[in-house]
């Protein structure tokens, strides 16, 4: 069976808001400069779902995939430390600052250029813009069926059955493989590599495409293929006030506050 994850490099989810800068005219996140970088937590469990499906006893190649500059082949690295078989990049200019719709189509075709695969897993959605359509999108466009927000996942006779998560509880899903699944983070915390895991990450092995090679036009990718349009980026103004409850005793202001609250459909 071939699994492939699908995981994005995102500034640290811990690190603090004063760390980032918004370029309003460029319309654009700046990170401090040394802020960590991080394979996203939502992919770390998608990654930890396919782990669990090979642990279960059904035997996998898990390959890593991820769509950024070079720097994001570390996140290849931490995903082939928790026991991925191997990564690709998919990194080039042309593919830089693309919109969900785009980085779906990159990655869509990167699996077509694989030869396909039996299970396609994302997270939920990235732990930077929280967009969470890449998936659906990846699943659009390969014309397979897709499951969001799984929180168990196991894999039997070409079909896979999905806990997804609900408002109230969960509800049970199967479909027929192939297939992609978008993982929440209710399945549970994701393995931690060892030291010896880490070291022999070193060793697997990690190809890297640019947009060329998977049969791409530049007007596909990246800005080019974008079609979400960004009218504003901004932090929005903080805005305090406070309004004094008035009553001669605790019980006169107690219903006067009530009368507010009323007043302004809050009760």
């Amino acid at each position: 069976m071939h699994i492939v994850v699908c995981a994005k490099q995102v500034p640290n989810p811990e690190a603090a808001f004063s760390m980032f800068k918004v370029d309003e005219q460029a319309k654009t996140v700046i990170p401090a400069s040394g802020l960590q970088m991080v394979m996203s937590p939502f992919d770390e469990q998608a990654l930890e779902a396919a782990l669990r499906i090979r642990d279960a006893g059904i035997e996998s190649r898990i390959s890593i995939m991820t769509l950024g500059p070079e720097s994001a082949r570390a996140v290849l690295k931490h995903g082939l430390a928790m026991g991925g078989d191997d990564g690709v990049l998919l990194s080039d200019a042309a593919l830089q600052d693309g919109d969900a719709y785009s980085t779906a189509r990159v990655l869509a075709a990167a699996i077509g250029k694989l030869g396909g695969c039996d299970l396609v897993l994302t997270g939920r959605q990235a732990a930077d813009w929280d967009a969470g359509v890449v998936g659906c999108g990846i699943a659009e466009l390969l014309q397979l069926p897709v499951i969001t927000f799984a929180r168990d996942i196991k894999v039997s006779d070409r079909t896979v059955r999905v806990e997804r998560v609900v408002e109230n509880g969960f509800d049970v899903i199967e479909a027929p493989l192939p297939a992609v699944v978008t993982v929440s983070n209710e399945l549970g915390a994701a393995r931690t590599p060892t030291l010896r895991e880490t070291m022999r990450a070193a060793r697997k092995p990690v190809v890297m495409w640019p947009a060329a090679d998977l049969g791409l036009g530049s007007g596909e990718v990246g800005a080019a293929g974008a079609r979400r349009v960004l009218d504003r980026l901004f932090v929005p103004p903080r805005k305090g006030a406070c309004d004094l409850v008035d009553g001669a005793t605790p019980e006169e202001q107690g219903l006067n506050l009530a009368q507010r609250l009323l007043g302004a459909k809050l009760l």
